[in-house]
């Protein structure tokens, strides 16, 4: 399968309490995108175990920008999640290329401290996980998270991403040491 046909496309998904929106400029949410980026990057949840880099509004517009570039160039469907009732931001989950020619992907998420605990990451990851299947024909998907995140490794198992084993020292988070991570996978082929 060609580069071309393993392309990330803008999309929007629904899932009835929720809605996966493309992270961007056009990304709309009330009181303002970027500062809505900026409250994430505060949660101490957020920063222990995703750092976004967007402490001030100008870092924030710079990962739009980022954002905005990598889905032209199909290499990463990053999706805000928000409230279906009132648009306002939920968290994210994203999912990127680690070798694109090969269908091989990886998932990624954060949920701010209000949704947590109903299930939305998991329900997230499992949505992105099939739109990449479906539309950008992904065949392996990854999921690695530190081993301490034991609420990440629950969304893992529970979006069907099967634990695969540790990887040692594999991720460093600027500034910090490397972390011990736990790797989780699904393939095309799994029941979904």
């Amino acid at each position: 399968m060609s580069t071309e046909q393993r392309t990330f496309r803008r999309s929007v998904l629904d899932l009835g309490d929720a809605v996966l929106r493309p992270w961007g400029h056009a990304l709309d949410l009330p009181g303002g995108t970027a500062l809505a980026l900026v409250a994430a990057a505060a949660d101490p949840v957020i920063d222990r175990w995703n750092p976004l880099g967007t402490a001030d509004p100008a870092a924030a517009r710079a990962y739009l920008d980022r954002c905005d570039a990598a889905w032209t160039e199909g290499r990463t469907g990053a999706f805000a999640i928000t409230d279906a009732a009132d648009g306002t931001l939920c968290g994210n989950v994203a999912l990127y290329w680690r070798d694109r020619e090969d269908g091989l992907a990886m998932i990624g998420y954060w949920l701010l401290p209000t949704a947590r605990g109903r299930g939305l990451a998991a329900r997230a990851a499992t949505a992105v996980a099939r739109w990449g299947v479906e539309t950008a024909a992904a065949r392996r998907l990854e999921l690695a998270h530190a081993v301490g995140n034991d609420g990440s490794c629950r969304v893992a198992e529970r979006a069907g991403f099967r634990y695969e084993g540790t990887l040692r020292a594999s991720f460093r988070y600027p500034g910090r040491d490397y972390n011990d991570e736990h790797l989780h996978a699904r393939l095309a082929g799994d029941a979904w």
